[in-house]
C-alpha cells in the first residue's frame, strides 16, 4: 500500500445527473397537473463567447428535463435601463417561472441594479438581495446556484460540517459570500479570505473544508492543504484549470472536486431544480 494518500474524487457529473433526472420527473408533473411546463428564460448581453457557450449548454439541458427555454439575446450595446426593462417584463410574464440573467454583462451595465429586477419568486439563480437574505436567514427562498450546488455535494459524501474550519477564499456577492452563508447554516466555522488577506496559506493550511472561488488558477497550493481536509474547488480558468492545484492538493486532501466534473455540473443541475420548484410555487402545484 503506498504511503501517499489519494483523496476520493467528488463526482459532481453524476450527481448532477440525478438531480436533473428527478428535475424532470417534477417538470413532466407540473406539465400533467398544471397544463404548462416549467420555463426559463435566459437573458444574454453582447456575444461573449464563454457566455454564450454556458446559454446553451443550460439550454440544452432544460430540454432534456422538460423545461421549456426563452432565450433573450441583447446587443452588447444595451443600456441598464434598458436590460431592467428587459426583466421586469419577464418577472411579469406569468408564462415565465424562472428568470437567468447570464453575466457578466459588460462594464457599462449595473450588474446589482438589473439583478433586482428579477422579481424573487423567479430569481432561480439566487442573484437578489432578496434570494441572500433568505439563504443567510434559513428563510424559502432560492440559493445561489453555485453554493447551493456545492452544499448538495458535501451532503452526498456525508461530510459533517458541524464544528469544522471552512475557508471560504472569494467574497463575490453569487459564490464566496453564500457559499459562506450557507456553510455556517451547518454550523461550521467560517472564515473568508480575498485578495488582500494577509498570508493566505497560514489560514488554508488550518481549514477541514476549503472553497476556492476566487478565479485565479491554481491559487490555492497543494502542500498548503491540511491532511484529510475536504476541497471544493470553484474555479474554472482557461485550460481547464481550477483554483487549486489538484495534482498536490489530491495527495493530502481526503475528499476533492476536480475541474471540470465537480461543482460546474452541479450549478446548472441545481438552476433547472429551482426552475422547476419556482414553478410549482407560481402554479400552486405541490409535488406527490
Amino acid at each position: 500500500m503506498s504511503a501517499t494518500r489519494t483523496a476520493q474524487l467528488m463526482d459532481g457529473t453524476n450527481l448532477a445527473e440525478r438531480i436533473i433526472e428527478e428535475a424532470a420527473v417534477k417538470a413532466a408533473e407540473i406539465s400533467r397537473r398544471g397544463g404548462t411546463s416549467p420555463c426559463l428564460a435566459t437573458v444574454l448581453v453582447g456575444e461573449d463567447p464563454a457566455s454564450a457557450t454556458y446559454v446553451r449548454m443550460k439550454r440544452a439541458r432544460c430540454a432534456k428535463a422538460g423545461i421549456q427555454s426563452r432565450h433573450i439575446a441583447l446587443p452588447a450595446t444595451t443600456t441598464t435601463a434598458e436590460l431592467i426593462d428587459t426583466l421586469a417584463g419577464l418577472s411579469g410574464d406569468p408564462d415565465v417561472h424562472g428568470i437567468l440573467l447570464q453575466h457578466p454583462c459588460g462594464p457599462h451595465i449595473d450588474e446589482r441594479a438589473a439583478f433586482e429586477a428579477i422579481a424573487p419568486e423567479k430569481d432561480v439563480d439566487g442573484v437578489t438581495m432578496h434570494s441572500f437574505a433568505a439563504m443567510s436567514f434559513a428563510l424559502p427562498g432560492f440559493m445561489s446556484c453555485t453554493p447551493g450546488g456545492i452544499m448538495r455535494l458535501l451532503e452526498a459524501y456525508d461530510v459533517d460540517l458541524a464544528g469544522k474550519h471552512a475557508v471560504v477564499v472569494g467574497r463575490s456577492p453569487i459564490l464566496g459570500k453564500p457559499a459562506g452563508m450557507l456553510l455556517l447554516a451547518k454550523n461550521a466555522t467560517v472564515t473568508y479570505c480575498h485578495s488582500r488577506t494577509a498570508d493566505l496559506s497560514a489560514i488554508v493550511r488550518e481549514a477541514d473544508v476549503v472553497v476556492a472561488a476566487v478565479g485565479r488558477p491554481r491559487l490555492i497550493r497543494g502542500e498548503d492543504i491540511k491532511p484529510g481536509a475536504v476541497v471544493i474547488d470553484a474555479g474554472y480558468n482557461p485550460g481547464n484549470v481550477g483554483d487549486v492545484d489538484f495534482d498536490t492538493a489530491r495527495t493530502r486532501a481526503c475528499l476533492i472536486t476536480p475541474v471540470p466534473g465537480g461543482v460546474g455540473p452541479m450549478t446548472i443541475a441545481v438552476l433547472l431544480a429551482q426552475t422547476v420548484d419556482a414553478a410549482a410555487n407560481q402554479l400552486g402545484i405541490q409535488h406527490r
